[in-house]
């Protein structure tokens, strides 16, 4: 377990759009409702399909050991994180992690994206090359929210279309309900139009197959209504820790070790969000994956001969972690 996260995340420029759909509003009230003081917070950091298989494993092991983080009473999820915050209410984590290890072996992969088989985005390495160039192009955050935007909707301009339907049927095929649970769980994503961050909830008028799927759009805008949406880890980082301020205890799970590709003086590295979070009286704990699966994650995030090894890497750190992190959460 690691208390002092490190590392860089990156995005490109504006681009016009529609205006913006009544369903919009209620997603930027979502930060206002949230910020009632509140116990117990998990956050839910994206990595792929490996990162969101070693969530699995992680939150399994710590309930296989006796110690349920999934009833929090917040949980955020971004991009591969959100997918498993959707997993995690709806389903047990012994559940999650058995169809994780049962699923039928997998050839090894090149894929894209953070969390989901796009076909449209590129290899990996492509698709980060794109936007390190687009990250060292932004003046600040903003702007590098604006121009991510804008590079999405331009792809998305010269395909025929029909990746929409495709994308939401495949997030839909990964959640074992498709309702919002009672719980407050938090989904982030980008407006693609404007760069402006965006957190769903159960009230935002969104699907939650829609939400998730925004949340994981990664190189291409997933579109909901009369607006579109980026991946939910160009919002702060990939992690989005600092929508837990006021919970008393705030447990990170983090796929990609806290790493972030956007400068420091940004203020986007989870590092700067935990440090805020308990200079405002927050107890955080971070959990990374451990040294040796490191090259489980970043560019191999989207193998998914690697998921149910990830799987078992994290289950392994949960059931290792539980009796340390037991006084820390109850």
């Amino acid at each position: 377990m690691n208390t002092t996260p490190t590392s860089p995340l990156h995005s490109i420029s504006t681009a016009a759009g529609p205006p913006r759909s009544n369903q919009d509003r209620p997603q930027v009230d979502v930060t206002k409702r949230t910020r009632a003081a509140g116990q117990r917070a998990l956050v839910l950091g994206g990595g792929g399909s490996t990162g969101n298989a070693w969530l699995i494993g992680v939150i399994a092991g710590l309930f296989d050991a006796g110690l349920d983080v999934t009833e929090a009473d917040l949980i955020i999820g971004t991009s591969a994180g959100s997918t498993a915050a959707a997993q995690i209410t709806s389903a047990s984590p012994t559940e999650l992690l058995a169809a994780i290890l049962s699923a039928a072996p997998q050839p090894r992969t090149a894929p894209v994206g953070s969390d989901g088989g796009h076909v449209r985005i590129g290899p990996t390495a492509n698709h980060m090359e794109r936007t390190s160039r687009i990250i060292a192009a932004a003046e600040d955050a903003a702007d590098m929210r604006r121009r991510m935007g804008a590079a999405a909707l331009e792809m998305d301009a010269a395909s025929d279309g029909s990746g929409q339907s495709r994308w939401r049927a495949t997030v839909a095929a990964r959640l074992p309900s498709q309702r919002w649970p009672e719980r407050t769980v938090l989904i982030t994503a980008v407006n693609a139009y404007t760069g402006e961050p965006v957190v769903f909830d159960r009230h935002s008028g969104v699907d939650l197959v829609d939400a998730v799927a925004a949340s994981c759009a990664s190189g291409f805008a997933y579109s909901i209504g009369g607006s579109r949406y980026i991946d939910g880890g160009y919002r702060s980082n990939a992690e989005n820790a600092d929508l837990a301020a006021g919970y008393a205890r705030v447990l990170v799970l983090s796929p990609f070790g806290g790493r972030s590709r956007t400068p420091v003086d940004w203020g986007m590295h989870l590092a700067t969000q935990v440090d805020e979070l308990r200079a405002c009286g927050s107890r955080v704990e971070t959990i990374f994956p451990d040294g040796s699966s490191e090259h489980m994650f970043g560019a191999n995030a989207m193998d998914l001969s690697l998921r149910p090894p990830a799987a078992r890497v994290g289950h392994n750190q949960g059931r290792a972690l539980a009796e340390q992190l037991t006084e820390f959460w109850r």
